[in-house]
């Protein structure tokens, strides 16, 4: 891979990384613990809002995990190992990293082969 096309994936990672940062900035109310107070709300409310709550934390989890992925990412485009498997050391699919830039595997790999 060449510097150039290095230098296309860091803005679009930044990118990304910058959205899951507002991502988890909008969605901190939601994962605040749910007052059960049973005089004002009733049951099937206190079931949704604990549901809703719980999916927050999934997702404010799995923007983590993103963003964990974003991060490793970029670290490798800085020491030169973008783009090459850390398995097998080949190059990963150009088309791979387009559609997903935080992919690290190639597709054999990744698939276990």
């Amino acid at each position: 891979m060449t510097p150039k096309q290095f230098a296309e994936f860091h803005p679009a990672l930044a990118d990304q990384l910058t959205q899951l940062d507002e991502n988890e900035i909008a969605t901190t109310a939601n994962r605040k613990p749910v007052q059960l107070d049973q005089q004002s709300v009733g049951r099937l409310s206190r079931m949704a809002a604990l549901q809703n709550q719980a999916m927050a934390r999934a997702k404010s989890i799995r923007r983590q995990i993103d963003k964990t992925h974003i991060l490793a990412a970029i670290d490798r485009i800085q020491d030169g190992t973008f783009g090459i498997c850390p398995d097998c050391e080949k190059d990963v699919n150009i088309k791979r990293l387009n559609f997903d830039p935080a992919i690290a595997l190639c597709l054999d790999c990744a698939r276990g082969f």
